[in-house]
């Protein structure tokens, strides 16, 4: 572990990831399971990407935002994945303090664009269902570019302001994060510097990052839910369900698993749990995700089939 002095403190320089380190025996095993998925989220991921840019019938507003979604997740999980594998398969845990801060923004500004990009699918899923006729007029290809590059840059911008807080923060030991990346509350308790004012802007920044566009979605799936219920015909509203039902899962998994993680109680007896919960969403989200929608939508098989032909 690098050390230096500043001001008669000793400043660590790396951190110890601890990760899955209590369970020795099942290093090798969980290696190739985060291996294989890993393959599977990033070949999946690029396969939709490929499939929506090859396929003239996916040149729709509804498959411009998968494919945004789609590179974000390859983007998302080579955040955590590779440093996590490289641990897992060598030993060693330790990252230097500018690394963790990399990793840090990274995932945090990815985490935030999908909680926007998912908002900005929810009201395409709004307008095709609830104003059919007007759905060619609004989504029109100049608002879909609009409200990816905001999703993006919206996602980025605010998590500069609390990097430009936390950059500012010394750490004095001890270096050792229980967790297998690096996430705001763990690395905050080995600041020794103080800490009530970055933990007052994550607060505020947090309130307007992810409820605003979380109200947004849900207030659009009910409007929707509200206007299939109205349709006289049970293959009618299964027909109109049909085109949102992959979007509903994959937001229904993302929130749950990300509330589950910062909503319960910080105590040493659901860490653990805590740990498990983290693996949902930043792990096996990303990879359920292109499941999700190739198996549930029917327009991606058929372009799929194609492919394959």
């Amino acid at each position: 572990m690098h050390l230096e002095d500043k001001d008669n403190q000793t400043v660590i320089t790396e951190f110890i990831l601890l990760g899955f380190g209590n369970l020795p025996e099942l290093q090798v095993l969980l290696f190739l399971v985060f291996l294989v998925i890993y393959i599977v989220t990033v070949s999946g991921n690029i396969l939709i990407i490929a499939l929506i840019v090859a396929d003239q019938h996916l040149h729709t507003p509804m498959y411009f935002f998968l494919g945004n979604l789609s590179c974000l997740e390859t983007c998302y999980t080579s955040t955590i994945l590779p440093r996590l594998l490289v641990s897992l398969l060598t030993g060693d845990r330790t990252i230097s303090v500018s690394g963790c801060f990399a990793q840090f923004y990274c995932f945090v500004s990815l985490a935030a664009t999908e909680c926007y990009l998912l908002a900005a699918m929810s009201y395409d899923r709004y307008v095709a269902i609830c104003k059919p006729l007007r759905y060619a007029a609004l989504m029109n290809g100049r608002l879909c570019l609009q409200l990816a590059a905001g999703s993006w840059i919206s996602g980025f911008l605010i998590c500069v302001i609390m990097m430009c807080f936390m950059s500012q923060l010394t750490f004095c030991g001890p270096s050792e994060i229980d967790h297998f990346f690096c996430d705001f509350s763990p690395m905050l308790k080995l600041s020794c510097s103080d800490t009530s004012m970055i933990t007052l802007v994550s607060f505020i920044l947090a309130s307007l990052d992810s409820p605003c566009p979380f109200l947004l979605t849900v207030t659009s799936y009910v409007c929707i839910i509200a206007t299939i219920l109205r349709i006289p015909s049970t293959t009618g509203r299964q027909k109109a369900f049909s085109t949102c039902s992959s979007h509903l899962i994959v937001v229904t998994v993302f929130y749950g698993t990300l509330m589950t993680v910062y909503l319960l109680p910080k105590t040493n007896t659901l860490k653990a749990l805590n740990k498990v919960f983290s693996v949902f969403y930043t792990v096996l989200t990303p990879m359920l995700n292109p499941l999700i929608y190739s198996l549930r939508n029917k327009e991606v098989k058929e372009a799929l089939r194609k492919v394959i032909r």
